[in-house]
């Protein structure tokens, strides 16, 4: 199928928000450090850019298990990330999940993720992207019980 149209169309991307409880009672998020430009060395959320076959929610599982091999049940919706200048390689629309592991199962950094880790929510390297944004309104939908 080929398109032809007069105005341009945004990028849409998927990005998923994994949270680890620990035995411990702490909570962790799994990062992946970018291998590519942009922001390639800095943290960001497991993501990247829908198929024109999937849905988002299938885009953020497919990248989930790309960039770091695992997969989650449930994904909750956290929203869709539309500022402009969100991404500097064209113009991307976010649509973003959480879901939520026991423990921290074993992540690995694959595709273009250099690699994965879990950081304590207290301990957060700074975010690529509009991560930050994304994060305090995951964490706001989750402490109202949302989802």
């Amino acid at each position: 199928m080929s398109y032809t149209y007069k105005y341009p169309h945004p990028a849409v991307a998927a990005d998923c928000l994994v949270f680890g409880h620990c035995l411990d009672g702490t909570t962790r998020l799994l990062l992946i450090e970018r291998g590519n430009e942009p922001c390639r060395g800095q943290w960001a959320f497991p993501g990247g850019f829908m198929n024109i076959d999937e849905t988002a929610d299938d885009a953020a599982r497919r990248e989930l298990k790309e960039e770091t091999g695992l997969t989650a049940a449930t994904l909750h919706p956290i929203g869709a990330f539309t500022a402009v200048d969100r991404d500097p390689r064209e113009r991307v629309l976010s649509i973003a999940f959480w879901a939520d592991v026991e423990g921290t199962p074993e992540a690995v950094g694959a595709d273009d993720a250099r690699r994965a880790r879990w950081f304590p929510l207290t301990r957060l390297p700074r975010l690529a992207f509009d991560h930050a944004e994304i994060l305090r309104r995951a964490l706001y939908l989750k402490a109202k019980g949302v989802e």
